[in-house]
């Protein structure tokens, strides 16, 4: 195997009577966060008898298994086989990605803590929008909510902390910020992190045969529009709010 993030990782962990957690680090980074998403796809690819479901977090891989088909120590021993095939912290990202170019608007009385957010970044609202609005973010995992996506990573001038204090609601599509990196909520919530920005697409859709609008891997791209440039595609489109999406090429 390749070189690793640390000489404790990866490591697998029992999780209940069902469950094995393979993790590749004890915090967020780009390698690690490549080595879930590259190690999960495997798994699905050549999904082992016994295995009931995969999923990942920032930078661990759940595998929920059958008891009754497969013990913790055979499937620990797959896990470790698997693990040695190759460097995961280099390995290429899973086929089947897509980009999102998605309008948001920034600032104004539709995301009103971006001025805040720019403050602490050392910017100016101007130039916190050209940075926000030109990083191409990758979603880290999907969690806390159906379809909520943890994207990331911006650049080291996004490390801010989380608020002290909770803001009360943020709507639907709301861009929220804090260490280093966005989330795009998929309902109506309160949080802690910083509303910069707005966006039109409805990520959670239980109608459709795939209701989660976007997966793990996916890349996103926040691009600024005006305000009445955002209502009227937010009016036109109520599903996407304008947004496309490409495959992107392995």
């Amino acid at each position: 195997m390749g070189v690793q993030e640390s000489s404790n990782f990866p490591a697998i962990r029992t999780v209940g009577l069902q469950g094995l957690l393979v993790t590749f680090a004890d915090k967020l980074s780009e390698p690690s966060n490549r080595a879930a998403l590259a190690f999960q796809g495997a798994l699905e690819h050549g999904l082992m008898t016994g295995v009931i479901e995969t999923s990942t977090s920032l930078a661990s891989v759940f595998v929920r298994f059958d008891p009754s088909e497969l013990s913790h120590d055979v499937l620990r021993e797959q896990l470790l086989g698997l693990l040695a095939d190759r460097d995961w912290y280099a390995a290429p990202l899973p086929e089947g990605r897509r980009c999102w170019r998605v309008p948001t608007v920034y600032g104004t009385d539709l995301a009103p803590q971006l001025a805040e957010a720019a403050d602490a970044a050392g910017m100016t609202e101007a130039q916190a929008i050209d940075s926000l609005g030109s990083a191409r973010v990758r979603v880290l995992t999907i969690g806390f909510a159906a379809s909520q996506p943890y994207l990331g990573t911006l650049g080291e001038e996004w490390d801010l902390p989380r608020q002290t204090e909770l803001t009360p609601m943020v709507p639907q599509g709301a861009l929220v910020q804090a260490i280093r990196q966005f989330v795009l909520f998929t309902a109506p919530a309160p949080t802690g992190w910083r509303h910069v920005g707005q966006t039109g697409m409805r990520l959670f859709r239980p109608e459709m045969e795939d209701p989660f609008a976007l997966r793990a891997g996916d890349e996103l791209i926040f691009e600024p529009v005006a305000r009445a440039d955002f209502l009227r595609l937010r009016e036109d489109d109520p599903l996407n709010g304008g947004a496309t999406v490409s495959e992107i090429a392995s």
